[in-house]
Protein backbone atom coordinates (compact mmCIF):
# COMPACT_ATOMS: atom_id res chain seq x y z
CA UNK A 1 0.00 0.00 0.00
CA UNK A 2 1.46 3.38 -1.02
CA UNK A 3 1.59 6.40 1.23
CA UNK A 4 -0.86 8.19 -1.06
CA UNK A 5 -3.60 5.83 0.03
CA UNK A 6 -3.74 7.70 3.36
CA UNK A 7 -5.14 10.75 1.49
CA UNK A 8 -3.77 14.13 0.55
CA UNK A 9 -2.45 16.31 3.36
CA UNK A 10 -4.36 19.41 4.37
CA UNK A 11 -3.01 22.71 3.18
CA UNK A 12 -0.76 24.73 5.39
CA UNK A 13 -2.61 26.93 7.85
CA UNK A 14 -5.63 24.65 8.04
CA UNK A 15 -6.70 23.18 11.34
CA UNK A 16 -4.96 19.93 12.09
CA UNK A 17 -1.96 20.55 9.82
CA UNK A 18 1.08 18.60 10.98
CA UNK A 19 3.63 19.59 8.39
CA UNK A 20 6.76 21.69 8.85
CA UNK A 21 6.43 25.30 9.86
CA UNK A 22 8.71 28.25 9.97
CA UNK A 23 9.48 27.53 13.60
CA UNK A 24 11.26 24.31 12.74
CA UNK A 25 10.37 20.64 12.45
CA UNK A 26 7.18 19.38 13.99
CA UNK A 27 5.79 15.96 14.60
CA UNK A 28 4.36 14.12 11.71
CA UNK A 29 7.10 14.90 9.17
CA UNK A 30 8.82 11.76 7.95
CA UNK A 31 10.56 10.51 4.82
CA UNK A 32 8.35 9.65 1.87
CA UNK A 33 7.75 6.06 0.96
CA UNK A 34 7.84 2.94 3.08
CA UNK A 35 11.16 2.32 4.78
CA UNK A 36 10.67 -1.27 5.93
CA UNK A 37 9.83 -4.67 4.60
CA UNK A 38 6.50 -6.29 5.05
CA UNK A 39 7.80 -9.06 7.38
CA UNK A 40 8.99 -6.38 9.80
CA UNK A 41 5.65 -4.59 9.89
CA UNK A 42 4.67 -5.99 13.26
CA UNK A 43 7.93 -4.84 14.78
CA UNK A 44 7.52 -1.19 13.82
CA UNK A 45 5.33 1.62 14.91
CA UNK A 46 2.59 3.16 12.68
CA UNK A 47 3.92 5.60 10.06
CA UNK A 48 2.54 9.11 9.97
CA UNK A 49 1.05 10.46 6.80
CA UNK A 50 3.54 11.68 4.20
CA UNK A 51 2.36 13.75 1.27
CA UNK A 52 3.17 12.39 -2.25
CA UNK A 53 3.51 15.81 -3.81
CA UNK A 54 5.13 18.16 -1.32
CA UNK A 55 3.65 21.58 -1.52
CA UNK A 56 6.66 23.15 0.06
CA UNK A 57 10.33 23.28 -0.81
CA UNK A 58 13.53 25.14 -0.21
CA UNK A 59 14.35 25.62 3.38
CA UNK A 60 11.26 23.71 4.42
CA UNK A 61 12.69 20.58 2.80
CA UNK A 62 15.73 21.02 5.01
CA UNK A 63 13.38 21.12 7.95
CA UNK A 64 11.85 17.90 6.67
CA UNK A 65 15.29 16.30 6.77
CA UNK A 66 15.84 17.62 10.27
CA UNK A 67 12.62 15.96 11.33
CA UNK A 68 14.00 12.63 10.13
CA UNK A 69 16.79 12.94 12.70
CA UNK A 70 14.49 13.80 15.58
CA UNK A 71 14.12 10.17 16.63
CA UNK A 72 13.89 6.61 15.30
CA UNK A 73 10.77 5.44 13.61
CA UNK A 74 11.63 1.74 13.70
CA UNK A 75 13.20 -0.74 16.07
CA UNK A 76 15.94 -1.48 13.48
CA UNK A 77 17.54 1.88 14.11
CA UNK A 78 17.88 1.04 17.81
CA UNK A 79 19.50 -2.29 17.02
CA UNK A 80 21.99 -0.59 14.69
CA UNK A 81 23.12 1.78 17.40
CA UNK A 82 23.54 -1.18 19.74
CA UNK A 83 26.14 -2.65 17.32
CA UNK A 84 28.20 0.52 17.19
CA UNK A 85 26.53 2.02 14.09
CA UNK A 86 25.92 5.70 14.08
CA UNK A 87 22.39 6.93 13.96
CA UNK A 88 19.65 8.42 16.01
CA UNK A 89 19.36 7.23 19.56
CA UNK A 90 16.27 5.50 20.86
CA UNK A 91 13.77 7.71 22.64
CA UNK A 92 11.93 5.68 25.31
CA UNK A 93 8.89 7.95 25.14
CA UNK A 94 5.96 6.00 23.63
CA UNK A 95 5.45 6.78 19.98
CA UNK A 96 1.77 7.43 20.54
CA UNK A 97 2.71 10.57 22.51
CA UNK A 98 5.31 11.74 19.99
CA UNK A 99 3.61 10.91 16.67
CA UNK A 100 -0.16 10.62 16.83
CA UNK A 101 -1.49 8.06 14.40
CA UNK A 102 -3.25 9.81 11.49
CA UNK A 103 -6.78 8.94 10.53
CA UNK A 104 -7.08 6.56 7.57
CA UNK A 105 -8.49 7.77 4.28
CA UNK A 106 -11.87 6.20 4.81
CA UNK A 107 -12.32 7.95 8.15
CA UNK A 108 -13.99 11.35 7.81
CA UNK A 109 -12.57 12.60 11.08
CA UNK A 110 -9.99 15.38 10.58
CA UNK A 111 -6.76 15.79 12.45
CA UNK A 112 -7.26 17.34 15.87
CA UNK A 113 -6.63 21.05 15.86
CA UNK A 114 -3.52 22.03 17.78
CA UNK A 115 -2.90 25.29 19.47
CA UNK A 116 0.14 27.21 18.15
CA UNK A 117 1.50 27.41 21.66
CA UNK A 118 0.85 23.76 22.48
CA UNK A 119 2.96 20.99 20.98
CA UNK A 120 1.77 17.38 21.13
CA UNK A 121 5.26 16.41 22.18
CA UNK A 122 5.84 18.88 24.98
CA UNK A 123 2.92 19.71 27.21
CA UNK A 124 3.17 22.63 29.60
CA UNK A 125 4.46 21.52 32.98
CA UNK A 126 2.29 22.32 35.95
CA UNK A 127 4.34 23.31 38.92
CA UNK A 128 2.98 21.62 42.03
CA UNK A 129 2.22 23.66 45.06
CA UNK A 130 5.23 23.91 47.34
CA UNK A 131 4.75 21.87 50.48
CA UNK A 132 4.67 23.72 53.71
CA UNK A 133 7.70 23.09 55.88
CA UNK A 134 6.27 24.83 58.92
CA UNK A 135 6.90 22.78 62.10
CA UNK A 136 3.83 20.86 63.21
CA UNK A 137 2.86 20.97 66.88
CA UNK A 138 3.98 17.86 68.77
CA UNK A 139 1.11 15.61 69.90
CA UNK A 140 0.25 15.81 73.53
CA UNK A 141 1.73 12.91 75.53
CA UNK A 142 -0.84 10.31 76.45
CA UNK A 143 -1.35 9.67 80.11
CA UNK A 144 -0.76 6.09 81.20
CA UNK A 145 -3.88 4.23 82.17
CA UNK A 146 -4.16 1.38 84.62
CA UNK A 147 -6.55 -0.44 82.26
CA UNK A 148 -9.09 -1.17 85.05
CA UNK A 149 -11.39 0.70 87.41
CA UNK A 150 -8.79 1.38 90.09
CA UNK A 151 -11.24 2.63 92.71
CA UNK A 152 -13.44 -0.45 92.32
CA UNK A 153 -10.39 -2.72 92.42
CA UNK A 154 -9.16 -1.11 95.65
CA UNK A 155 -12.60 -1.31 97.24
CA UNK A 156 -13.05 -4.98 96.37
CA UNK A 157 -9.51 -5.77 97.54
CA UNK A 158 -10.06 -4.09 100.89
CA UNK A 159 -13.36 -5.92 101.37
CA UNK A 160 -11.81 -9.30 100.62
CA UNK A 161 -8.89 -8.52 102.91
CA UNK A 162 -11.18 -7.73 105.83
CA UNK A 163 -13.17 -10.93 105.27
CA UNK A 164 -10.06 -13.08 105.05
CA UNK A 165 -8.29 -11.59 108.08
CA UNK A 166 -11.42 -11.72 110.22
CA UNK A 167 -12.06 -15.36 109.44
CA UNK A 168 -8.36 -16.21 109.72
CA UNK A 169 -7.87 -14.94 113.27
CA UNK A 170 -11.31 -15.51 114.75
CA UNK A 171 -12.22 -19.06 113.71
CA UNK A 172 -9.87 -21.06 111.51
CA UNK A 173 -12.67 -23.33 110.32
CA UNK A 174 -14.46 -20.31 108.86
CA UNK A 175 -11.37 -19.46 106.86
CA UNK A 176 -11.26 -23.03 105.54
CA UNK A 177 -14.87 -22.56 104.43
CA UNK A 178 -13.89 -19.32 102.63
CA UNK A 179 -11.13 -21.19 100.79
CA UNK A 180 -13.55 -23.98 99.81
CA UNK A 181 -16.09 -21.47 98.45
CA UNK A 182 -13.38 -19.70 96.44
CA UNK A 183 -12.32 -23.08 95.01
CA UNK A 184 -15.86 -23.97 93.92
CA UNK A 185 -16.41 -20.58 92.28
CA UNK A 186 -13.03 -20.81 90.55
CA UNK A 187 -13.89 -24.26 89.18
CA UNK A 188 -17.21 -22.95 87.88
CA UNK A 189 -15.48 -20.06 86.07
CA UNK A 190 -12.81 -22.31 84.56
CA UNK A 191 -15.17 -25.04 83.33
CA UNK A 192 -17.61 -22.46 81.97
CA UNK A 193 -14.94 -20.75 79.91
CA UNK A 194 -13.66 -24.09 78.61
CA UNK A 195 -17.14 -25.05 77.43
CA UNK A 196 -17.87 -21.64 75.90
CA UNK A 197 -14.60 -21.19 74.04
CA UNK A 198 -13.38 -24.74 73.33
CA UNK A 199 -16.53 -26.86 73.69
CA UNK A 200 -14.79 -28.89 76.42
CA UNK A 201 -17.30 -30.22 78.94
CA UNK A 202 -15.35 -30.90 82.11
CA UNK A 203 -17.87 -32.30 84.65
CA UNK A 204 -18.45 -29.56 87.23
CA UNK A 205 -20.40 -31.55 89.86
CA UNK A 206 -17.67 -34.06 90.77
CA UNK A 207 -15.08 -31.31 90.53
CA UNK A 208 -16.95 -29.00 92.91
CA UNK A 209 -17.71 -31.71 95.47
CA UNK A 210 -14.25 -33.25 95.25
CA UNK A 211 -12.55 -29.84 95.36
CA UNK A 212 -14.30 -28.75 98.55
CA UNK A 213 -13.58 -32.16 100.11
CA UNK A 214 -9.94 -31.83 99.11
CA UNK A 215 -9.53 -28.54 101.01
CA UNK A 216 -11.20 -29.95 104.12
CA UNK A 217 -9.16 -33.16 103.93
CA UNK A 218 -5.94 -31.18 103.70
CA UNK A 219 -6.85 -29.20 106.81
CA UNK A 220 -7.94 -32.27 108.78
CA UNK A 221 -5.55 -34.98 107.55
CA UNK A 222 -2.71 -33.01 106.05
CA UNK A 223 -0.89 -33.95 102.85
CA UNK A 224 -2.04 -37.57 103.02
CA UNK A 225 -5.69 -36.56 103.13
CA UNK A 226 -5.16 -34.14 100.23
CA UNK A 227 -3.66 -36.84 97.99
CA UNK A 228 -6.44 -39.29 98.77
CA UNK A 229 -9.09 -36.69 98.02
CA UNK A 230 -7.32 -35.83 94.75
CA UNK A 231 -7.34 -39.47 93.65
CA UNK A 232 -11.02 -39.93 94.47
CA UNK A 233 -11.93 -36.70 92.65
CA UNK A 234 -10.12 -37.90 89.53
CA UNK A 235 -11.97 -41.22 89.65
CA UNK A 236 -15.29 -39.40 90.07
CA UNK A 237 -14.58 -37.25 87.00
CA UNK A 238 -13.88 -40.36 84.88
CA UNK A 239 -17.05 -42.12 86.01
CA UNK A 240 -19.31 -39.06 85.75
CA UNK A 241 -18.35 -38.42 82.15
CA UNK A 242 -19.29 -42.00 81.20
CA UNK A 243 -22.97 -41.09 81.43
CA UNK A 244 -22.66 -39.06 78.21
CA UNK A 245 -21.78 -40.09 74.61
CA UNK A 246 -18.17 -41.13 74.06
CA UNK A 247 -17.43 -38.32 71.59
CA UNK A 248 -14.96 -35.95 73.25
CA UNK A 249 -14.55 -38.17 76.33
CA UNK A 250 -10.76 -37.95 76.39
CA UNK A 251 -10.54 -34.17 76.17
CA UNK A 252 -13.33 -33.71 78.73
CA UNK A 253 -11.80 -35.94 81.41
CA UNK A 254 -8.32 -34.55 80.73
CA UNK A 255 -9.62 -31.04 81.31
CA UNK A 256 -11.40 -32.25 84.44
CA UNK A 257 -8.24 -33.77 85.93
CA UNK A 258 -6.30 -30.61 85.07
CA UNK A 259 -8.94 -28.45 86.78
CA UNK A 260 -8.90 -30.65 89.88
CA UNK A 261 -5.15 -30.29 90.24
CA UNK A 262 -4.92 -26.62 89.24
CA UNK A 263 -7.56 -25.19 91.58
CA UNK A 264 -8.48 -27.30 94.63
CA UNK A 265 -5.30 -29.34 95.04
CA UNK A 266 -3.00 -26.29 95.02
CA UNK A 267 -5.40 -24.45 97.34
CA UNK A 268 -5.15 -27.34 99.81
CA UNK A 269 -1.62 -26.19 100.75
CA UNK A 270 -3.16 -23.03 102.24
CA UNK A 271 -5.32 -25.20 104.51
CA UNK A 272 -2.27 -27.28 105.47
CA UNK A 273 -0.35 -24.11 106.43
CA UNK A 274 -3.18 -23.26 108.77
CA UNK A 275 -2.71 -26.42 110.82
CA UNK A 276 0.51 -25.17 112.46
CA UNK A 277 0.47 -23.44 115.84
CA UNK A 278 1.25 -20.13 114.17
CA UNK A 279 -0.72 -21.15 111.09
CA UNK A 280 -2.71 -17.92 110.94
CA UNK A 281 0.51 -15.87 110.74
CA UNK A 282 1.95 -18.20 108.12
CA UNK A 283 -1.14 -17.81 105.96
CA UNK A 284 -1.05 -14.03 106.50
CA UNK A 285 2.62 -13.97 105.46
CA UNK A 286 1.77 -15.99 102.36
CA UNK A 287 -1.03 -13.59 101.41
CA UNK A 288 0.98 -10.45 102.16
CA UNK A 289 4.01 -11.54 100.15
CA UNK A 290 1.89 -12.49 97.14
CA UNK A 291 -0.07 -9.23 97.22
CA UNK A 292 3.09 -7.15 97.76
CA UNK A 293 4.79 -8.94 94.86
CA UNK A 294 1.88 -8.19 92.53
CA UNK A 295 1.73 -4.59 93.75
CA UNK A 296 5.46 -4.04 93.26
CA UNK A 297 5.32 -5.50 89.76
CA UNK A 298 2.35 -3.32 88.87
CA UNK A 299 3.74 -0.07 90.36
CA UNK A 300 7.28 -0.35 89.01
CA UNK A 301 6.16 -1.73 85.65
CA UNK A 302 3.55 0.99 85.19
CA UNK A 303 6.01 3.75 86.02
CA UNK A 304 9.30 2.49 84.57
CA UNK A 305 8.40 -0.52 82.40
CA UNK A 306 9.96 -0.42 78.91
CA UNK A 307 11.23 -3.93 78.15
CA UNK A 308 8.59 -6.62 77.67
CA UNK A 309 8.92 -9.75 79.79
CA UNK A 310 6.80 -12.15 77.73
CA UNK A 311 5.07 -10.17 74.95
CA UNK A 312 3.45 -13.22 73.33
CA UNK A 313 1.88 -14.33 76.62
CA UNK A 314 1.21 -11.13 78.55
CA UNK A 315 2.15 -7.91 76.72
CA UNK A 316 1.59 -5.78 79.82
CA UNK A 317 4.31 -7.39 81.92
CA UNK A 318 7.81 -5.93 81.83
CA UNK A 319 11.24 -6.86 83.12
CA UNK A 320 11.28 -3.73 85.23
CA UNK A 321 8.02 -4.88 86.81
CA UNK A 322 9.58 -8.27 87.63
CA UNK A 323 12.48 -6.52 89.36
CA UNK A 324 9.99 -4.46 91.32
CA UNK A 325 8.14 -7.62 92.37
CA UNK A 326 11.37 -9.22 93.58
CA UNK A 327 12.47 -6.13 95.51
CA UNK A 328 9.11 -5.55 97.19
CA UNK A 329 8.63 -9.23 98.06
CA UNK A 330 12.11 -9.65 99.53
CA UNK A 331 11.73 -6.61 101.77
CA UNK A 332 8.28 -7.75 102.90
CA UNK A 333 9.54 -11.31 103.41
CA UNK A 334 12.40 -10.17 105.63
CA UNK A 335 10.02 -8.16 107.80
CA UNK A 336 7.39 -10.89 108.04
CA UNK A 337 9.81 -13.72 108.88
CA UNK A 338 11.57 -11.54 111.47
CA UNK A 339 8.48 -10.24 113.29
CA UNK A 340 5.53 -12.55 112.49
CA UNK A 341 6.87 -16.11 112.34
CA UNK A 342 8.12 -17.88 115.46
CA UNK A 343 11.77 -18.85 115.01
CA UNK A 344 12.04 -17.04 111.67
CA UNK A 345 14.95 -14.86 110.55
CA UNK A 346 15.24 -11.94 108.14
CA UNK A 347 17.57 -13.75 105.73
CA UNK A 348 15.01 -16.54 105.46
CA UNK A 349 12.52 -13.86 104.57
CA UNK A 350 14.75 -12.66 101.73
CA UNK A 351 14.82 -16.13 100.22
CA UNK A 352 11.10 -16.56 100.80
CA UNK A 353 10.34 -13.25 99.11
CA UNK A 354 12.49 -14.15 96.11
CA UNK A 355 10.71 -17.49 95.74
CA UNK A 356 7.27 -15.88 96.09
CA UNK A 357 8.05 -13.28 93.41
CA UNK A 358 9.13 -16.02 91.00
CA UNK A 359 6.19 -18.35 91.65
CA UNK A 360 3.62 -15.54 91.59
CA UNK A 361 4.94 -14.26 88.27
CA UNK A 362 4.95 -17.74 86.75
CA UNK A 363 1.42 -18.36 88.01
CA UNK A 364 0.24 -15.09 86.50
CA UNK A 365 1.87 -15.95 83.18
CA UNK A 366 0.38 -19.45 83.29
CA UNK A 367 -3.16 -18.19 83.60
CA UNK A 368 -2.47 -15.53 80.99
CA UNK A 369 -1.48 -18.37 78.67
CA UNK A 370 -4.77 -20.13 79.38
CA UNK A 371 -6.81 -16.98 78.78
CA UNK A 372 -4.92 -16.21 75.57
CA UNK A 373 -5.62 -19.72 74.33
CA UNK A 374 -9.30 -19.25 75.18
CA UNK A 375 -9.36 -15.79 73.60
CA UNK A 376 -10.62 -13.97 76.71
CA UNK A 377 -9.32 -11.21 78.95
CA UNK A 378 -10.84 -12.25 82.28
CA UNK A 379 -12.14 -15.52 83.64
CA UNK A 380 -15.26 -13.84 85.00
CA UNK A 381 -16.91 -10.63 86.13
CA UNK A 382 -17.74 -11.44 89.73
CA UNK A 383 -15.23 -8.98 91.22
CA UNK A 384 -15.47 -5.43 89.81
CA UNK A 385 -12.07 -4.08 88.86
CA UNK A 386 -10.49 -7.54 89.14
CA UNK A 387 -12.47 -9.83 86.84
CA UNK A 388 -13.31 -13.20 88.31
CA UNK A 389 -12.17 -15.26 91.28
CA UNK A 390 -9.66 -17.08 89.09
CA UNK A 391 -8.14 -13.75 88.10
CA UNK A 392 -7.22 -13.27 91.78
CA UNK A 393 -6.17 -16.86 92.41
CA UNK A 394 -3.77 -16.98 89.44
CA UNK A 395 -0.72 -15.96 91.49
CA UNK A 396 -1.92 -17.36 94.83
CA UNK A 397 -2.44 -20.97 93.74
CA UNK A 398 1.12 -21.80 92.55
CA UNK A 399 2.63 -19.79 95.41
CA UNK A 400 0.86 -21.76 98.16
CA UNK A 401 2.94 -24.99 97.88
CA UNK A 402 6.16 -22.95 97.61
CA UNK A 403 5.48 -21.04 100.84
CA UNK A 404 4.27 -24.17 102.63
CA UNK A 405 7.45 -26.05 101.72
CA UNK A 406 9.85 -23.23 102.69
CA UNK A 407 8.03 -22.68 105.97
CA UNK A 408 8.45 -26.36 106.80
CA UNK A 409 12.15 -26.19 105.89
CA UNK A 410 12.84 -22.96 107.81
CA UNK A 411 10.76 -23.33 110.98
CA UNK A 412 9.17 -26.79 110.83
CA UNK A 413 5.60 -27.94 110.43
CA UNK A 414 4.49 -27.68 114.07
Amino acid sequence: MSDSSWGAPPAAGQAGYWGPTAGGPVQGAAPAGPAYDAPQAQQTRPMPIVPDDPAHGGAQDDDRGAARLSGPLFRDETQGSAHGQTGPTYDPTPYSTQHPTPYPAESPAPYPAQSPTHSPTHSPTQNPEPMSHAPQPAPAPQKKSAGRDLSAAIGVGVGLGVLIIASLFIVKAVFVGVVAVAVVVGLWELTSRLQERKEIKAPLVPLAVGGAAMVVAGYVRGAEGAWVAMALTTLAVLVWRMTEPPEGYLKDVTAGVFAAFYVPFLATFVAMMLTADDGSWRVLTFLLLTVVSDTGAYAVGWRFGKHKLAPRISPGKTREGLLGAVLFAMVAGALCMQFLIDGGSWWQGLLLGLAVAASATLGDLGESMIKRDLGIKDMGTLLPGHGGIMDRLDSLLPTAPVVWLLMVVFVGSA
